[in-house]
């Protein structure tokens, strides 16, 4: 059992990697004069899903961590694995939060350069109908 959740914990911190991947490819797809939007969609989507992964199994592992954590019967003290496991909540939705910040910020640059293409789209057309 133990080994199967640090398993998946390793599988969240991959996730997590794959999330900060698509979350450079966005922004260097961004920082270009003439982007893909397509290639900006896919990597949207693809990060939205990972951020999606990630939260799930990290709200999962935290919840089984409360449920040893609390429903245990144990002899002594427990601090050390309430704070143990409090500590790991708090890093846990720390990424969360900071991931989710990172997700806005890409979808608020994503938004702002396809509002920028289309008004350069705009500018050709009228550029075109207008008589030289």
């Amino acid at each position: 059992m133990a080994n199967e959740r640090l398993r998946a914990l390793e599988e969240v911190e991959k996730e997590i990697a794959t999330t900060l991947q698509c979350a450079g490819n966005i922004v260097l797809e961004l920082s270009k004069d003439k982007h893909n939007a397509s290639h900006l969609d896919r990597q949207l989507v693809q990060f939205q899903s990972s951020i999606n992964r990630v939260e799930s199994e990290l709200s999962g592992q935290i919840r089984y961590l409360t449920q040893v954590a609390t429903g245990q019967p144990h002899e002594g003290s427990t601090y050390s694995a309430r704070k143990d496991c409090q500590m790991a909540l708090n890093r846990a939705e720390y990424a969360k939060v900071k991931l989710g910040e990172l997700g806005r910020t890409c979808e608020v640059m994503l938004e702002q350069q396809q509002q920028q293409q289309q008004l350069q789209q705009q500018q050709q057309q009228q550029q075109q109908q207008q008589p030289t």
